[in-house]
């Protein structure tokens, strides 16, 4: 299995992380985000979309989007079950995943892609272009002011949104804080 994959790609950085987790060795192929490669021929044959990270298993098969790559690692590698073992537990941690992407981490992508410069023509990404709206930052930056709020006492990911959006963790966010702190420390934090 090889999955390819981008150093500075949040997305790619939590399929990392899981492999890191489980103990998996599959190795990684670097997509030069900033280059572009991306949107290459040879990799947009490997992934349509041209955005990364993509896990193409031994016999070809190309898995893209993080929760389908996640979910086939887990359950393929079932070891070390990181996304639950009962039905329940499995629907629990895809409904905060879910609720964590769409509040959180959607949040920080369009501020980040509405403010970086080197973004320009790529607010969305995806195999199209797409102009900024800089109007977006200031509703991004409440959005994931709210996603704090909300998500304090459920301890949910926000590494992505302190780092890149430059917003970190309120003080008053003590149980979130203390549950950030406690992920950082991990080695798999570092995949």
């Amino acid at each position: 299995m090889k999955l390819y994959h981008s150093s500075g790609s949040p997305n790619s950085r939590r399929v990392r992380i899981l492999i890191a987790e489980k103990g998996l060795d599959i190795e990684l192929v670097p997509v030069d985000l900033g280059a572009k490669k991306q949107f290459s021929d040879a990799y947009r044959a490997i992934n349509p979309r041209a955005v990364v990270p993509t896990l193409v298993l031994d016999d070809s098969t190309a898995i893209a989007e993080v929760p389908a790559i996640m979910r086939y690692l887990d359950e393929a590698y079932p070891k070390v079950p990181l996304l639950g073992v009962t039905p329940k537990e499995k629907a629990l941690i895809t409904m905060w995943e879910r609720r964590a992407e769409l509040e959180g981490f959607a949040s920080v992508m369009e501020g980040v892609r509405n403010a970086a410069a080197g973004l320009k023509g790529r607010a969305i990404s995806g195999p199209h272009g797409y102009e900024q709206i800089p109007a977006l930052i200031e509703r991004s930056k409440q959005r994931v002011a709210n996603f704090y709020t909300d998500f304090e006492a459920r301890r949910t990911d926000v590494d992505f949104a302190t780092q890149a959006f430059a917003m970190p963790i309120p003080d008053d966010s003590v149980a979130l804080k203390r549950w950030y702190d406690a992920v950082s420390a991990r080695p798999s934090a570092a995949a």
